[in-house]
C-alpha cells in the first residue's frame, strides 16, 4: 500500500499521528513504514526530512514504489499510533533554496535558452549545472531578476494538470514523464515539473546570492545560496569586511582600493627588499674571494635566497658553496659546485645524516634538512670542510 504523502497536502505541517505498519531491523537502524507520512523522503536533488517518529530519531527517509522508508536509530511498535515531528528548520531551508533554484532556473533557462540538466542540494550550498556556458554579467542579470521576483512575493502555483493540459503546457523537465505530472510555477519566474517542496509565496525565498559560475563539461556549473544561508553568509562577509577596513583604517566600502594601494606598496617593497639582498649577497660573495669550500648557516630568508647566496659565493669562492637557511630545527639548502663537478654522493651522505630531502644535478642541489646548526656543523666538519 502507498503511504499517504501529508507534504504534498500541506509542507508546512510540523506534526502528525500516523499508523505504524512495519518496523525491520537495518544496517544503519530501523527501517518503518506507516500508513501516512509528512516526511519528505530524498529526491530529485532535495535532501531527506529528519525528525522524531515517537523517542525515535528519524535520520533518513527514501522512498521505493510509492511507499515512505524512515531510518530510524531505535524501534517503533507495529499497529501502533505514533507521533512524527518534522525538524522545521532543516525543512524550511529546503524549501527556500529549492524554490530559490527553481526561480532563477528557471530565469537562467528563458533568458539564455540553456537547461538546468543538474542541481545538488548540500548541507552548505546548492549547485546547479547548465548546459550552456554563461558569462558572469549573464548570470548577475538572472540573479538581479530573480530577486525582484522574489520581492514581487506572487502566491507559488502547484498542480496536477491532466495529459491534455499538460501537452499545452511549457515547462521544464530534465526527463519525458509519464502519468501524474506536479507542476511548480513561480509566476514570471518558472514552471517546472518537481517533485520537491516549496514556499507558498516567492517572498518566503528572502534572498538569493550567485556565489560562483565555472566552466563544467559543455556548459557551466553554478553555486549559490538562498534565504537564511544567503543572509548568513552575507553578514559573515560584512563582518569580516568591517574588521579588515578597520585594520587599514578606512571605511568597509573602501576596503578594495585600501588594499590594492597596499599591495603596490608591497611589491614595491619587495622589490626593494630583492635589490638590497643581492648587493649583501655580492658583498659576502666579494669578503670569501677565493677561500674555495664555504659553508654558512643564515637565519631564514627568501625561498630562493639560499640559492643565490650559494651561487654568488661558488663563483668568488672558487669551491663549494654550502648555504643552509632557516632556524631552529628546519633549514632549507643550496649546495653549488664552482665547477659543475657531480655532489650526489654528498647530497646523499647529507640526507641520510640531517633527515633531509632534496637532490639535484650539475653541480647544483637544493632540499631541507630537519636538523640545527651544530649538527649542520658537525656534519660538514666531519666531511673535511668547516
Amino acid at each position: 500500500m502507498e503511504t499517504e504523502k501529508l507534504y504534498y497536502q500541506d509542507p508546512y505541517l510540523t506534526t502528525f499521528t500516523a499508523k505504524v505498519l512495519t518496523c525491520e531491523p537495518a544496517k544503519t537502524g530501523f527501517l518503518v513504514t506507516l500508513d501516512r507520512t509528512a516526511f519528505y523522503p530524498e529526491g530529485g536533488g532535495q535532501p531527506a526530512d529528519h525528525g522524531t517518529l515517537g523517542a525515535a530519531a528519524v535520520t533518513d527517509v527514501h522512498e521505493k514504489d510509492g511507499v515512505i522508508f524512515h531510518t530510524c536509530d531505535a524501534p517503533v511498535e507495529t499497529g501502533a499510533a505514533v507521533e512524527g515531528s518534522i525538524d522545521w528548520p532543516r525543512r524550511f531551508d529546503h524549501m527556500q533554496q529549492h524554490s530559490g533554484e527553481h526561480i532563477l532556473s528557471g530565469l537562467l533557462c528563458s533568458l539564455y535558452d540553456c537547461d538546468n540538466v543538474g542541481f545538488h542540494l548540500g548541507a552548505d550550498t546548492v549547485t546547479i549545472d547548465y548546459n550552456l556556458e554563461l558569462t558572469w554579467e549573464q548570470v548577475l542579470e538572472a540573479e538581479r531578476r530573480a530577486n525582484e521576483t522574489i520581492w514581487a512575493d506572487t502566491p507559488v502555483e502547484i498542480t496536477f494538470p491532466s495529459p491534455e493540459a499538460l501537452e499545452q503546457l511549457h515547462y521544464r523537465s530534465k526527463k519525458e514523464l509519464t502519468g501524474q505530472v506536479r507542476i511548480v510555477t513561480f509566476p514570471g519566474a518558472d514552471c517546472c515539473a518537481c517533485c520537491g517542496t516549496h514556499v507558498r509565496r516567492a517572498g518566503e525565498v528572502g534572498l538569493i546570492k550567485v556565489l560562483s559560475c565555472q566552466k563544467f563539461r559543455e556548459g557551466v556549473r553554478m553555486e549559490i545560496l538562498c534565504g537564511q544561508r544567503a543572509y548568513r553568509y552575507l553578514s559573515q562577509v560584512y563582518d569580516q569586511d568591517h574588521a579588515v577596513a578597520q585594520l587599514l583604517s578606512v571605511k568597509p566600502q573602501d576596503t578594495l582600493a585600501a588594499v590594492e594601494r597596499q599591495n603596490a606598496e608591497l611589491t614595491a617593497a619587495k622589490q626593494r627588499m630583492t635589490e638590497l639582498e643581492d648587493q649583501l649577497f655580492s658583498l659576502r660573495a666579494q669578503a670569501l674571494t677565493g677561500l674555495g669550500d664555504v659553508l654558512l648557516v643564515e637565519p631564514p630568508m627568501r625561498p630562493d635566497g639560499a640559492r643565490k647566496l650559494a651561487d654568488a659565493v661558488a663563483k668568488a669562492a672558487g669551491g663549494l658553496a654550502a648555504v643552509f637557511s632557516g632556524e631552529g630545527n628546519s633549514h632549507v639548502y643550496a649546495l653549488v659546485q664552482a665547477d659543475g663537478g657531480d655532489i650526489t654522493p654528498l647530497v646523499k651522505r647529507l640526507n641520510a645524516a640531517l633527515s633531509g630531502r632534496g637532490g639535484g644535478r650539475n653541480g647544483f642541489a637544493q632540499g631541507s634538512v630537519q636538523a640545527d646548526g651544530s649538527a649542520i656543523r658537525a656534519f660538514f666538519h666531519k666531511e673535511g670542510m668547516e
